[in-house]
């Protein structure tokens, strides 16, 4: 059966994924662009068209990085990721932070409890809006994913209900030197987590910690 995982996930050290006050031009809320900084300067994120128009770096942080997308086949992601609209949907021109084509290429199922129709973007992008339990949301998934994987990216409340339904293989999360104080959290309700997987710890020399954890082999 395909893999669930998690890739490029970032925490605070007090383990806020995000911050508070979302708006338009600041997806992390207060936390702006700390959390993410880290990847700025990866191969990977700048072939993504984001942050700069260099090569970008191979070092550490890039071998994490480009693993975000091999073998991937369908990204699932919380309404809070795709926008910063609440509750019903005003209208249906908004699409997205990453504009026309956005950098998935794959079928998104975005969870919501307002359900829009498919909006078809370039490049195969393809965004389902689906009011879902994260089990259901994963059957669906993996319908739309063929014989890939499923990656869950975010947000934080979407990582953290499918940690809580046990659903996630393989999870990467870097750990970022910065204090937020409030936002959301991930780890919370998460008591024992280590127990279920295997967890390696890299430090970069940019500062953060990428941490793997892989689901333990059954008994």
């Amino acid at each position: 059966m395909s893999l669930v995982r998690v890739h490029n996930f970032s925490v605070s050290l007090d383990g806020f994924g995000t911050g508070e006050d979302q708006q338009l031009d600041a997806p992390f809320g207060h936390a702006g662009s700390r959390l993410m900084e880290w990847a700025f300067e990866t191969r990977t994120f700048r072939e993504m068209g984001l942050h700069g128009e260099s090569a970008g770096s191979f070092g550490v942080d890039e071998a994490f990085a480009s693993q975000w997308g091999p073998g991937i086949g369908v990204e699932i992601m919380g309404r809070n990721k795709f926008g910063p609209l609440r509750g019903p949907w005003e209208d249906e021109e908004w699409k997205g932070w990453w504009g026309d084509n956005p950098v998935f290429h794959t079928p998104v199922v975005v969870l919501t409890h307002h359900p829009r129709p498919v909006l078809e973007m370039e490049g195969g992008t393809i965004f389902h809006f689906l009011d879902a339990d994260p089990v259901s949301a994963l059957m669906q998934a993996r319908a739309l994913a063929g014989d890939l994987d499923v990656r869950v990216g975010g947000g934080v409340s979407t990582v953290r209900q499918f940690l809580e339904a046990d659903l996630i293989d393989h999870m990467h999360i870097v750990q970022v030197p910065v204090v937020l104080g409030r936002g959301e959290r991930l780890w919370d309700g998460l008591e024992g987590l280590e127990q279920r997987f295997e967890i390696e710890a890299t430090p970069s020399p940019a500062g953060v910690l990428h941490l793997v954890f892989t689901r333990r082999a059954a008994r």
